[in-house]
């Protein structure tokens, strides 16, 4: 039996000694979640050096965030090097957390422009969804994210796409919104990009109806010049 352990130690060793020569870095925990910590705060020169190191671009913390989602989630413009970096190192911009959030659907929902364009160039799945079962466009609209609106309208992301409470892009932008300069844009470029205007909530209730019971004549108009009913 020691003979045995003796023999299956000397191979692990071996193996390991194997993998340092090529290169190859253990896994260190303690360095993953200084990586993770590091991109939350947007220190790209603690993610340079972490990666350096061997830190792994693949390991999540306790609420299964990788360090490019971390980076995602700092302020606007925080994160945008060290997520830089970690994509160049090959991180994933499609690994979502446990709540179904990935590094492309929060920076689309949250307006992370600069992350969001970095992760349509590298491999955004355009039809992935979040909790909701939206597409990144959806949350994009409901939250008011002109310019991210316009940068996934640039996609082939499905414009008409439904999600879990029965809303498209196009009727969370009059549902969710407040109705103002911003929404109403965001429905005239939904407009201008094809939005199927005919489709209606649950309820049977189109967007030009709801856009009308909540007093909202720009939208209104918007939407009435374009043919919806």
């Amino acid at each position: 039996m020691a003979a045995a352990l003796t023999t299956v130690m000397r191979a692990v060793l071996s193996t390991a000694l194997f993998l340092c020569a090529l290169g190859v870095a253990m896994a260190d925990p303690k360095a993953d979640q200084a990586l993770i910590d590091a991109a939350g705060r947007g220190d790209a020169a603690a993610v340079q050096r972490l990666l350096g190191e061997g830190a792994s671009v693949a390991a999540r913390d306790g609420q299964g965030r990788t360090a490019l989602l971390a980076a995602t989630h700092a302020p606007p413009g925080v994160g945008t090097e060290a997520a830089r970096l970690l994509i160049a190192a090959g991180a994933d911009v499609n690994a979502k957390d446990r709540i179904e959030d990935s590094p492309y659907l929060y920076a689309a929902a949250e307006g992370r422009n600069d992350i969001l364009k970095l992760t349509l160039a590298n491999g955004a799945d355009l039809a992935s969804t979040n909790r909701y079962g939206g597409t990144g466009l959806i949350p994009a609209a409901h939250h008011g994210h002109l310019e991210t609106v316009r940068i996934l309208l640039g996609t082939k992301i499905d414009k008409d796409h439904v999600n879990k409470l029965g809303w498209t892009a196009l009727l969370e932008a009059v549902v969710l919104g407040d109705g103002g300069p911003v929404h109403t844009e965001i429905v005239r470029e939904l407009v201008r990009a094809g939005a199927d205007l005919t489709i209606a909530d649950r309820d049977g209730v189109t967007p030009l109806v709801h856009a009308r019971r909540r007093g909202y004549a720009a939208m209104a108009t918007v939407l009435a010049a374009a043919g919806a009913r």
